[in-house]
């Protein structure tokens, strides 16, 4: 067995609002996994090899539950425009480049690249739609030690002449990916439609019946935008809600992964509930495309499963401690727009938004927990005002706000350390 001891600040959220920090902590790890956590390092495991991060924070990585990697090339761009606009405009000519294996090659080793780079190694991740490129993201995210989901985008209308499949090739093509996917990977497939409006009924029929024969988890967006939420409701005349496009398919399913949510309804986030479907909150973008602000308080009192995603390119922001940051200043433009009736999310439960939550879609525990591989992130702060004279406590929440790349001098995912 490999045991080695990691020594340092160790600081993780095993409840959402709960932090708990170890200072100058001990971590055993048995073959990438987590064994033991201390304050001081018991007298059985003193001749074990040891990492010392000592006066550096030991974080839990992030778990970036929505994310769009053919756009990677515009992140920044595009700005100016609502949801259906920017896509038309900005985001199906890119996509559309993806046609192009060694463009798609060259990107998307960039992308994995920079996410680890930035702590982020367990992804819920869209691909274009092309079959080959598909494969490509998933084998640079598998190289890179990331972890997680990846999908091919199914979309058999409303596109652009560059960007549409026939339901034939669509249907052909996702069969092909899912019989070319390695079971023993950390790269999973999952079901994408892209959403409702870019989806015909025969291709949603299809996708529910592969997702029950295949047993496969689904991702998608939901009521997103006030526009977007009007042209569903076009679309399928025969649907009270946004919601219930993707449950009469057979898409709406025990996690069931659903960007944004912005407008949900009671009803609708009684459905979300119900079924066990998770939300991957996207603040940056919900602001970026005007979209709105979700009601993130209340999906948490109302007890949904809540995560974080960088939505990029629609996000500007990869690093997910920005997306953190972002969630909380979201929250507190919530509680203003609602006359101080909302309560805001604090920077341990942003925390556990960006870390456990999302790591429980992919079988994790609470927070750095005892049996699970070492998911971790070493931010040394050192270099910034007045370290010395802050408590563990405020140099963490300094670290959301302000940590760099940079300042992540280590990265572990599934156990082995991957920056």
């Amino acid at each position: 067995m490999n045991s080695q001891i990691l020594r340092g600040h160790i600081v993780h959220a095993p409840k959402l609002g709960q932090l708990e920090i170890i200072e100058n902590g001990c971590m055993l790890l048995e073959d990438g996994r987590i064994a033991g956590i201390w304050e001081k390092l018991p007298d059985a495991y003193k001749d074990v090899p040891q990492v010392d991060y000592s006066d550096r924070l030991i974080m839990q990585s992030f778990c970036d539950m929505h994310l769009h990697a053919p756009q990677y090339p515009m992140l920044g761009m595009g700005m100016d425009l609502p949801l259906i606009e920017w896509l038309n405009t900005y985001t199906f000519k890119t996509e559309s480049r993806f046609a192009d294996t060694e463009y798609a090659r060259e990107v998307y080793r960039r992308l994995a690249r920079e996410l680890v780079d930035n702590g982020t190694t367990r992804v819920c991740a869209f691909s274009s739609l092309h079959l080959e490129s598909t494969m490509i993201l998933m084998e640079e995210f598998e190289k890179a030690g990331i972890s997680g989901y990846v999908g091919k985008v199914n979309m058999d209308r409303n596109g652009s002449p560059e960007l549409q499949e026939t339901i034939e090739n669509s249907i052909r093509d996702t069969y092909a990916w899912l019989d070319r996917c390695d079971p023993k990977a950390n790269i999973k497939p999952i079901l994408t439609p892209r959403f409702t409006p870019s989806c015909t009924n025969e291709l949603m029929a299809a996708l529910g019946k592969i997702a029950a024969e295949k047993h496969l988890y689904v991702q998608s967006h939901l009521s997103e935008n006030t526009s977007e939420i009007a042209w569903v409701g076009d679309l399928h005349p025969d649907c009270p809600q946004y919601w219930d496009t993707y449950a009469k398919y057979g898409l709406w399913n025990d996690h069931t992964v659903m960007a944004h949510c912005v407008h949900s309804d009671q009803r609708e986030r009684d459905a979300i509930k119900a079924h066990n479907v998770v939300v991957a909150h996207c603040p940056d973008s919900n602001v970026n495309l005007i979209s709105g602000i979700a009601p993130i308080r209340q999906m948490l009192t109302e007890g949904i499963w809540v995560t974080l995603g960088s939505d990029i390119a629609g996000g500007a922001i990869l690093p997910m401690m920005g997306v953190i940051a972002e969630a909380i200043r979201s929250s507190k433009c919530k509680r203003i727009s609602s006359n101080w009736t909302t309560d805001f999310l604090s920077v341990a439960e942003g925390y556990y938004l960006g870390t456990t939550s999302g790591a429980h879609y992919f079988g994790g525990g609470d927070g750095f927990a005892k049996g699970d591989r070492l998911h971790a992130v070493v931010v040394d702060d050192r270099k910034y005002i007045d370290t010395a004279r802050l408590s563990v406590r405020e140099r963490f929440e300094r670290a959301i706000y302000r940590a760099q790349t940079a300042d992540i001098v280590a990265v572990y995912g599934e156990g082995k350390k991957i920056k």
